[in-house]
């Protein structure tokens, strides 16, 4: 009888386990699904941005999340069956890293597509191209005009957003590490400039031009004319994209074909127009193929 009853708590047991096995295993393949297919069917995507205008910010009148890169997202993803987009507020630094721990699907950031970024991440071919600048007090007093000529100025102290490009750029043009001044976000750094912690900030041109745009009573210029930093022998120019996981290829493939149907028509041209873009700043034929080969 004992052996018996032994018998009938191994069978449940095991038909108890291989239900949860199977309950386990249809949960885990719902969780692991095509990213794509699942923003279809839920009708929305996350998407992770740091708040730097023209490229993607909440705008303070309407508290809604617009710039460059949210502007093109929501028509591409519109057309491929997505209709909605909510934003993920992240420091620049941890766009990544919050994008591999998918606390958000897509980075549109207007985020550079740079070889040691393509290692982690996917990106989508650029939506944009762009040069440097530098945000100076009034009248730029040390006569800053190029990162190789703060280099060559024994006492300026140069401030650089957090995970940006510029940093590389300062260290590529020899500007010692200890005459450069890190900050979380563009707001900070405009306030470095404004109360003399760093004598130049430096950004993209489109974002320098949108801070003097936006500043009132700060005594805050472009500086004017400037320079783009010449790195291995060539003038730099920056090229932003969409940036994606990398187990999200099929997200990407589809993205990048409606995005070679829409950048440069007159429809995108009107769309990133109030941002400050051109047709100066469209990106040509390049691809993030050739930009993640260096």
């Amino acid at each position: 009888m004992l052996m018996r009853l032994f018998h009938g708590v191994i069978v449940t047991a095991i038909v108890f386990v291989a239900a949860c096995s199977q309950e386990s295993g249809d949960s885990a393949q719902s969780v692991s699904g095509d990213t794509l297919e699942q923003a279809q069917q839920s009708g929305k995507i996350r998407v992770g941005f740091a708040n730097e205008s023209p490229y993607a910010y909440l705008d303070s009148a309407t508290g809604q999340l617009t710039g460059e890169a949210p502007a093109i997202a929501r028509i591409i993803l519109k057309q491929l069956g997505v209709d909605e987009i909510e934003g993920v507020l992240t420091e620049f630094g941890s766009l990544i890293p919050g994008l591999q721990a998918k606390r958000f699907d897509i980075i549109a950031a207007g985020m550079y597509v740079l070889p040691k970024r393509c290692e982690q991440v996917a990106f989508s071919n650029p939506t944009y191209g762009i040069g440097e600048a530098f945000l100076v007090k009034a009248g730029n007093p040390k006569d800053l005009h190029s990162y190789e000529g703060l280099a060559k100025h024994a006492d300026a102290v140069l401030g650089v957003v957090a995970g940006t490009v510029e940093r590389g750029y300062a260290r590529k043009t020899g500007v010692p590490d200890q005459r450069v001044q890190v900050f979380p976000d563009p707001p900070s750094a405009l306030s470095g400039v404004a109360a003399d912690r760093i004598d130049a900030y430096a950004g993209t041109s489109l974002t320098i031009q949108d801070i003097v745009s936006k500043t009132t009573g700060a005594k805050l210029e472009r500086a004017v004319p400037f320079t783009d930093p010449v790195i291995d022998g060539k003038s730099v120019r920056g090229y932003g994209a969409f940036a994606f996981r990398k187990e999200d290829q099929a997200l990407v493939d589809a993205f990048n074909r409606e995005l070679a149907g829409f950048i440069g028509t007159p429809e995108h041209r009107k769309l990133v127009e109030p941002f400050g873009f051109t047709e100066q700043e469209l990106p040509g034929d390049v691809t993030a193929a050739q930009l993640c080969a260096g």
